[in-house]
This record gives structure tokens, C-alpha cells and sequence, in this order.
């Protein structure tokens, strides 16, 4: 597919997709052309705060809409298979947040079909498009600290968040681990790729869902990742990663890291930063133009964020669910 402007559909009207939004009506590259909601009123008011020409009161007509080159899936995650599928089978390609999807078994149906339908792919796992993440990952990959041996990563927000919000509900796929953990987990494959064995306890919620959840994962090489996420407690959401030659410190917000600092033996500490050109750190459009260069290329999926790491991370995910007890009302044996 070649383009000049890519044409995005916004499935959500939530905060993700406003601040998604708001980042690609600034790009000269994009035309956002139509918004989805499950209801007509929220349609009509998110396209009216940002200039969208067309609103839909459903996911189906946003999905058939020819006009539309890629949607932009931003719902809880837990309709995200329904949401995403339904696009893919209608024919557009598809950026869909993250958590991908509940579990493994319904981001290998996505992948399945996006590749029967020769549609394009990708998770909105904007860390991995973060120019500084990519940074920190060419210095691990040229071997800069030497043999990587430990990965730390937490995510925690202090809440506290009551019984009926989205992540304390089972049936949105509530609870830390998918919601935060995504992020640390994410963060350690992408340097380490998928772990031979994991280790993890949890606190549950009176409705089963994980409040916090720590996990130990483990690689044949020896390396380590201890990872944790909570919704009842803020953490610095900081990340380390220790080599046999050196250690990098992301001193918070790792996820959207703005800097990080190179430690190496009998050296002066460097530090990275984000360039001039780079934006504020918590800019998605790195993620959008990621998208759209792909498109531009006739590619199905991302390097930055190919869709067998996807995969790998939700089966971690998966691992971690087992260990910890958690199981959502939609999953049967």
C-alpha cells in the first residue's frame, strides 16, 4: 500500500484515544477521517473536540468504512479480539493497544488473521518506538555492558481505585498485570526475548483480580528479570539493566524514558537524553510515524514491534496469570 496522508479510524473515545488523538492531528501526515463509539453521543463529542469528520454510534460501520486506511483500537483490553478482528476482516489494517488481547490464545487468532487478510499488524507498544528505549537497546545489542545479566522494571500506581473501576474488573480484564505489567515484562524481552522459566506471587483483589504481582523471570543464559506492577502502590517506575561490563539506570518513567545513564567500569557515568527533535516524552506520535512508515513501505508488520514478541510477551503474561490464580469470566478450559 502506498500513501501520502494515511487516513485513521479511532475506535474509543476514552483517554488513550484522545491523547492518541491528539497527537496525530498535529502530524501533517495523517488525516484522522472517523471515530467509533458504542454509543452515538460519545462519537459525536470526541469528533467534535477534535474536527473528525465522521462519527459512528457503533465498531461496524468505522470497521466497513472504506475511507478508512487503519483503526486505531483503543477499548479496554479485553475487546480488543472483538474490536481488532472485526476491523482486520473488513479490511484495515490495525493499531491495537496494549495489553493485546486477554490472553495468547486470542492475540494468535489477531495475528492469524491479519496475515490470511494480508492486513497490517502491530501492538501499541509505544516504549518499543521510544527513541531513547531504542537507544539503550542498540547499546545492549553492540554489547556496550558486556553479557546482560539482571533486568529490573516496576510500574505501580498508588490508587487506591474502587471496586467498580475498569482495572478492579474481571470482566474488562482487570488487575495490574495486564493493565502496568505489560510494561516491565515488555521491557525485559525486549532485551532478553522470552524467558525459559518464570516465577510470580501476587495480592488479589476480593474480585480476583491482581492488585500486585511480582514476577521473577528467568533465561538459559542466566540472566534474571525481576519485574512488578501494582494498582495499590506507587512505585518509581524505574528500570535497570546490569551486564557483565557496565549497568544502564532509567531513573523513572521507563516506559516513556526521556534519558537514561550508562554506568561502566573505570569510567565517568555518560548519560543519553532525547533530542530537540524528539518531542515531549510522553508524545505517541514516535508510535503513529512508526505505523505509517510501514504502510508507506507495503510492510505487514513493524520491526520495531513485530508481531512474534507480541506473542512471546503474552504467553509470558499468560505464565504469570497461572502462577498468580488470576483467570477472567470470558476464559474456558
Amino acid at each position: 500500500m502506498a500513501v501520502d496522508r494515511v487516513r485513521w479510524g479511532i475506535l474509543a473515545t476514552g483517554g488513550i484515544a484522545a491523547a492518541f488523538t491528539a497527537d496525530l492531528v498535529d502530524m501533517a501526515d495523517a488525516e484522522v477521517v472517523a471515530v467509533a463509539s458504542r454509543t452515538d453521543a460519545s462519537a459525536k463529542a470526541f469528533a467534535e473536540r477534535f474536527g473528525i469528520p465522521k462519527a459512528y454510534g457503533d465498531w461496524a460501520s468505522l470497521a466497513e468504512d472504506a475511507d478508512v486506511d487503519i483503526v486505531y483500537v483503543a477499548t479496554p483490553h479485553s475487546a480488543h479480539r472483538a474490536a481488532a478482528g472485526m476491523c482486520l476482516e473488513a479490511g484495515r489494517h490495525v493499531l491495537c493497544e496494549k495489553a493485546f488481547t486477554l490472553n495468547s490464545g486470542e492475540a494468535e487468532e489477531l495475528v492469524a488473521l491479519a496475515r490470511r487478510h494480508d492486513r497490517f499488524l502491530m501492538e501499541a507498544m509505544w516504549m518499543y518506538c521510544n527513541p531513547v528505549v531504542r537507544r539503550l537497546k542498540a547499546l545492549v545489542d553492540d554489547g556496550v555492558i558486556g553479557d546482560v545479566r539482571t533486568v529490573q522494571a516496576d510500574f505501580g500506581l498508588a490508587g487506591p481505585f474502587p471496586p467498580s473501576h475498569r482495572l478492579r474488573d474481571p470482566a474488562q480484564g482487570g488487575g495490574a498485570l495486564l493493565d502496568l505489567g505489560v510494561y516491565p515484562v515488555s521491557f525485559a524481552q525486549l532485551l532478553l526475548g522470552e524467558p525459559s522459566d518464570i516465577a510470580a506471587r501476587a495480592v488479589l483483589s476480593d474480585e480476583g483480580v491482581d492488585l500486585q504481582t511480582g514476577a521473577l523471570l528467568s533465561w538459559e543464559s542466566g540472566a534474571l528479570a525481576s519485574v512488578h506492577c501494582s494498582i495499590h502502590g506507587g512505585t518509581p517506575v524505574a528500570a535497570s539493566v546490569t551486564g557483565s561490563a557496565g549497568r544502564i539506570d532509567i531513573p523513572d518513567g521507563f516506559f516513556f524514558a526521556d534519558r537514561f545513564v550508562l554506568h561502566r567500569d573505570g569510567r565517568d557515568p555518560e548519560e543519553f537524553t532525547a533530542g530537540p527533535t524528539h518531542g515531549p516524552r510522553n508524545s505517541l506520535r514516535h508510535e503513529a510515524a512508526e505505523v505509517m512508515r510501514a504502510l508507506r513501505a507495503g510492510e505487514t508488520e513493524s520491526p520495531l514491534v513485530p508481531l512474534d514478541g507480541t506473542l512471546a510477551v503474552m504467553r509470558t503474561l499468560d505464565t504469570i496469570r497461572d502462577r498468580i490464580g488470576v483467570r477472567y469470566p470470558s476464559e474456558t478450559d
